[in-house]
């Protein structure tokens, strides 16, 4: 049941061809070669569904933040490129056929994690003056090829399965605009992509592998319409109908009954089929279970007698340097001392880290009146992310060091069933692209955590060479696993242990950073790249 074999198509109905043409009052009839099949006509306005983002499994949600207690797993191979792309579904039906419901019911019985729903009504173009007078007037056809921006939509979907961040324009349907502020949309494991010409644009099609036509009859998709404009619009029974047969009928006959030809599954009476429902969301349950991946043991089973990296620094192994990792490495220590001389460490830490970053000459004036040449920072700027819950400890050394310094949060725990690391939670600045970003975290053992942190940056468009990873401990392991697969990132810790056990833990190691630090009590198979979220 896959987008490229018939043969396992559920069902599939062929149709004619129809060959009769319909003007487009709101756009030129130009042949557009990318379309399949050449069209040309419309459908009035309707009510709008929006692009978003669908998480169904259970969500632990406080005044602060939203974190899914299903994660996502590495979509990375243990080289650190991408491996697996988002499992898209094209969803494809005439206006009320009941798109948005079949979607998500199948969000719903799907029951897993980062599940986007993307509607083409998000992506209609910018109208002109004129248009947007024939729209005030209910004149312009908004269901004519020429009125969705096809190329930003492909774009942004491309993106999106290619596990990237992208942004949403978000269209207001009662200026005929977009708004300024776009939704930013990231972690799609599944994209629902819904949309009247969802299978009309030949390289939207390459992107979808499954497509479903959502067929419900005319009548009941009249008597829709009919009930939405009446009772949410407060339109005559007369207007809606002049309104079905002059664009909303002639519209599906030319453009949208054609590409259920297309379709790998046609879903008969919409939202309420819920036998080819469950058939949809079995084939998807196969495809992903094949994308797994296995990151944390290829790590394990890599970079053996290999000499550290270049791309690593650590710090002197002072007098004093010794003194402290003694104190914190000791099992008797007491919490406060634990604290005291870690946030000691982590401010010599940090101190270092900004020490890589690029500079530039700077010449001041000083209150005798002298020119002093002195080095200021050359970057937009510098921005710190935490891995949650041991990494947010060393926020206050970056704070202290770095005025008004921005500050991003990923959390990151490490799946009991499979030993995978998976991203929970994320919150990044907006526009942090261009910056500079320190990436905190206390300890690194096999790197899987720390590598998974540096992905979701890329993906954000950071460049890999202004990524810092910064650390107080770090194992051989992961120091390899990280600078192997993002020789670019700068690595910056105050120690590197040279084994990690068949448990992960680091040895000799520190022990369970974050309980340690906040007081809690560690399981007894615990973890030293597992973050624990017991204070939140």
């Amino acid at each position: 049941m896959s987008a490229a074999s018939g043969e396992e198509r559920l069902t599939k109905m062929e149709i004619e061809e129809k060959t009769s043409s319909v003007s487009n009052s709101g756009s030129g009839e130009g042949s557009l070669d990318r379309l399949l099949p050449s069209v040309s006509t419309g459908l009035s306005p309707r009510k709008r569904t929006t692009s978003q983002c669908k998480s169904e499994p259970p969500l632990l949600r406080t005044s602060k933040r939203t974190i899914y207690t299903a994660g996502r797993p590495p979509w990375y191979n243990e080289h650190g490129a991408q491996s697996k792309e988002a499992f898209v579904i094209g969803l494809c039906g005439g206006s009320a056929s009941g798109k948005t419901t079949v979607a998500r019911k199948i969000i719903e019985a799907l029951d897993v994690p980062w599940v986007v729903l993307l509607s083409m009504d998000s992506f209609y173009k910018v109208l002109s003056p004129e248009q947007q007078t024939r729209a005030a007037s209910n004149d312009y056809n908004f269901d004519h090829p020429d009125a969705f921006d096809f190329d930003l939509l492909t774009y942004t979907l491309r993106k999106l399965k290619q596990g990237k961040s992208v942004k949403i324009p978000v269209y207001d349907f009662t200026t005929h605009g977009r708004q300024k502020e776009w939704k930013t949309v990231y972690g799609a494991s599944v994209i629902i992509f819904e949309g009247i010409m969802a299978f009309a644009d030949k390289e939207l099609l390459k992107l979808l592998d499954m497509k479903i036509f959502v067929d419900t009859d005319s009548d009941i998709r009249l008597v829709r319409r009919l009930r939405r404009d009446i009772t949410e619009r407060g339109r005559e029974i007369e207007g809606v109908i002049k309104q079905y047969n002059k664009f909303v009928k002639p519209a599906f006959e030319q453009y949208i009954e054609p590409t259920m030809r297309l379709a790998d599954i046609v879903v008969p009476r919409g939202g309420g089929n819920m036998v080819a429902i469950d058939l949809i969301v079995q084939h998807v349950h196969s495809q992903l279970e094949e994308r797994e991946l296995s990151v944390r043991a290829a790590l394990a089973s890599a970079h053996q007698a290999q000499p550290l990296p270049q791309t690593l620094s650590v710090l002197d192994s002072t007098p004093q340097v010794r003194g402290m990792h003694t104190i914190i490495r000791n099992k008797e220590t007491s919490r406060d001392e634990f604290i005291f001389y870690s946030k000691r460490l982590m401010r010599l830490l940090i101190e270092r880290a900004l020490a890589f970053l690029p500079s530039q000459v700077h010449v001041v004036q000083t209150p005798q009146g002298e020119d002093y040449e002195g080095r200021t920072f050359q970057g937009k700027q510098i921005t710190g992310v935490s891995i949650l819950r041991a990494g947010e400890t060393m926020e206050p050394a970056l704070r202290a060091v770095c005025k008004d310094v921005r500050i991003g949060k990923i959390l990151i725990q490490t799946n009991q069933d499979t030993g995978e690391p998976e991203l929970h939670y994320l919150r990044l600045p907006k526009d942090i692209s261009e910056d500079y970003v320190i990436l905190m975290d206390c300890t690194v053992s096999t790197g899987a955590a720390a590598m998974m942190a540096v992905r979701v940056l890329l993906d954000h468009d950071v460049q890999e060479d202004k990524i810092l990873l910064v650390s107080l401990l770090m194992a051989e392991m992961g120091v390899h696993s990280v600078a192997y697969a993002f020789p670019q990132v700068k690595i910056i810790t105050t120690a590197v242990d040279k084994k990690v056990n068949d448990l992960f833990h680091i040895i000799p190691g520190i022990g369970n950073f974050g309980d340690r630090y906040f007081g809690t009590d560690a399981p007894p198979d615990w973890s030293d790249e597992e973050m624990e979220e017991r204070s939140y």
